[in-house]
């Protein structure tokens, strides 16, 4: 991305200098500050089609937010990639760094601050260790110095050279920061200013039509071509620009003797609409999973390529569930103090499938879809020990009383006394007895999605599906599908993935999938469609059916608000992931029964999510200026416990 790079009486005339010296509140945002600010977002051109990369739209990086940790820390790595082609990394002195907006307002709860600090010192979403976030950031604030590209240490001091501007919005988008370089008598060296669009996306004002809005890369050296640039992009084709070179697997990719075409053609599926979709996938005779694979083979990527990079985002996704119904922590960072509760459920589903508690432990202990995918993705999770054997483990020093058959710690409250029956029993109607009930689509759809969503929250690794702060839909959906639906574990990861992010294309180009801009159904509602037509696509429906499925998950969460409680992806993001995975098992669902019936297309739908999110008051846009965020009280007036 181009940098503006002047001396300081030039910049002064461009960027008001002064402004840097400017002092701020840290205190909590307040709606009437922002009254000045248009929330009639302006009027944009749309690209020719929405293809991209499915591997640009699921890609691997680090909670909790995509828009506000994964996109600010590639873009303090693009900003140190830019100034070390330039030659300019080595006179830099001093970074200031200005937030703005949403970034500004809840940027502290989606650990804005340290992303980008860490970007700077060049770390990637995808390669960082999550683990050692914390300890980086602190030592940076305790030392006051930062390693530029990780060789070049300059003094920073966060309270002087970074400035929260939650009170104004830059003109292309709410996520918005500007980062400036200045060398050692105060001159300026360089300024960029970038925009994280949602899912991990940055982009510059003066770049987008052709950097970053379609790929994710840092530098774009090592982009392939047809990643960089659309060939449909906003602005009229260059006829006489030489065209790039096309990579050796896209000139031998081919699909039924026909070869894909390479970089300088573009994808041979484009689409730009679900209504053009539906039509290319009846002209061919492919689903949409196909039709999404061969547009990847376009983008220099060979058969094995596809299979690899599909199946390691599903391992991410897979390792990210396990980690978390596994965890020992017991709470998630934060003022909240939330407790995780992941592991108690998926304890509490364990006891369902393995009644027999006193049998003794077997290996075959797990859940297994109809072929074993423990031999493909790393292993299935293990059910819980039996009673019998913790019984074993923990005799020495320990006292246990007997219930009939069944050995009961009295260190668990729920077992020392049957449910308490809550109720007058002298009343004409009587109480209602205590009942399990257990509804395994929904008991294990939320499992699998708060597990996704609890690791979110704490940092941990992540895949953006479209979002971080939805992380938790798409991974939910799909593993139940694998464990308790799919006969062929391989094949359905392969539709459902390629499939959904067929939909995320259509979302990005034709509304939005930031919160910052939609609301929580830009989040939220937007992997709810995704994986209803993933769901229905494994389910071997019609691309028709797929789209009417996508249609329904996003049709009933319009007006979804984003209100995040103390700026942190915890309340009411882990639940309300929860049953956007449920809503969209009961979208495909109804999509499969419709037989082709339906009153309202997804390309409707969409059109509808923007308009809803361009009426959306501000105050609903990942800011914490009204809804839940304002109502709670913190601490919680509810225990978290």
């Amino acid at each position: 991305m181009s940098l503006l790079l002047g001396r300081r009486s030039l910049v002064s005339r461009r960027l008001n200098i002064p402004f840097f010296l400017r002092t701020f509140s840290s205190s909590r945002p307040t709606f009437s500050k922002l009254e000045g600010i248009s929330e009639t977002p302006q009027e944009r051109q749309l690209p020719e089609h929405a293809v991209i990369s499915t591997f640009d739209l699921f890609s691997i990086g680090v909670g909790p937010s995509s828009s506000h940790t994964v996109g600010p820390m590639r873009a303090g790595k693009i900003f140190i990639t830019d100034l070390k082609e330039l030659q300019l990394l080595k006179k830099v002195a001093t970074v200031k760094i200005n937030l703005y907006g949403s970034l500004a307002a809840t940027g502290k709860g989606h650990h804005t601050p340290q992303a980008i600090l860490l970007g700077l010192e060049g770390s990637d979403p995808e390669t960082i260790i999550p683990t050692t976030i914390e300890s980086r950031y602190n030592n940076i604030l305790a030392n006051k110095v930062l390693l530029l590209g990780g060789d070049h240490l300059i003094h920073y001091d966060m309270d002087r050279d970074m400035l929260w501007r939650w009170d104004q919005v830059l003109p292309t988008h709410p996520n918005g920061m500007r980062f400036s370089a200045f060398d050692e008598d105060g001159d300026l060296l360089a300024t960029n200013e970038y925009y994280s669009v949602g899912g991990g996306f940055v982009v510059n004002d003066k770049t987008q039509v052709d950097e970053n809005l379609f790929y994710k890369g840092v530098d774009k050296s090592v982009v392939p071509p047809a990643r960089l640039h659309q060939t449909h992009s906003l602005t009229e084709p260059t006829l006489n620009s030489p065209s790039p070179e096309p990579s050796p697997s896209s000139r031998s990719s081919q699909h039924n003797d026909d070869t894909i075409p390479n970089a300088e053609a573009g994808p041979p599926h484009p689409f730009e609409s679900g209504n053009s979709l539906l039509a290319l996938t009846q002209k061919h005779n492919m689903t949409i999973a196909q039709i999404v694979y061969d547009n990847e083979k376009s983008f220099g990527y060979s058969d094995e390529d596809i299979h690899k990079k599909i199946f390691r985002i599903w391992s991410v996704m897979d390792e990210c569930i396990q980690t978390g119904v596994t965890t020992n922590a017991t709470t998630l960072p934060g003022r909240l103090g939330l407790r995780r509760r992941a592991p108690i459920l998926y304890r509490r589903l364990m006891r369902g499938f393995y009644p027999g508690i006193m049998s003794p432990p077997s290996n075959n202990a797990r859940i297994e879809a109809g072929s074993n995918p423990s031999e493909t993705f790393g292993g299935s999770i293990d059910a819980p020990k039996s009673s019998s054997e913790k019984f074993n483990q923990s005799k020495q020093g320990s006292s246990f009383e007997t219930i009939g058959a069944r050995i009961v710690d009295p260190a668990i409250p729920s077992a020392k006394r049957a449910p308490r029956v809550i109720g007058a029993f002298d009343h004409p109607l009587l109480p209602e007895p205590p009942r399990k009930t257990m509804i395994p689509a929904v008991d294990f759809l939320s499992c699998y999605a708060i597990a996704v969503n609890e690791v979110n929250a704490s940092g941990g690794r992540i895949v953006t599906s479209p979002t971080n702060g939805a992380a938790g839909v798409i991974p939910a959906v799909l593993k139940y599908i694998i464990e308790f639906v799919s006969d062929d574990p391989d094949k359905s990861i392969m539709t459902f993935l390629l499939t959904a992010s067929a939909i995320g294309m259509l979302f990005k180009r034709g509304s939005t999938i930031s919160a910052a801009e939609g609301g929580c159904q830009a989040e939220v509602g937007v992997a709810c469609s995704m994986a209803a037509g993933g769901f229905a696509a494994c389910m071997v429906s019609s691309p028709e059916t797929v789209l009417q499925a996508a249609e329904i998950g996003i049709e009933h969460n319009l007006g979804l608000t984003c209100d995040p409680i103390d700026g942190l992806v915890q309340v009411p993001c882990i639940e309300r992931n929860s049953l956007g995975a449920v809503k969209a098992v009961t979208a495909a669902q109804l999509s499969l029964a419709s037989h082709g019936v339906y009153s309202v297309t997804l390309d409707e739908a969409i059109e509808a999510m923007r308009l809803t999110a361009s009426d959306m008051s501000v105050k609903y846009k990942e800011t914490s200026l009204s809804g839940l965020a304002t109502t709670v009280k913190i601490p919680l007036t509810v225990p978290a416990w």
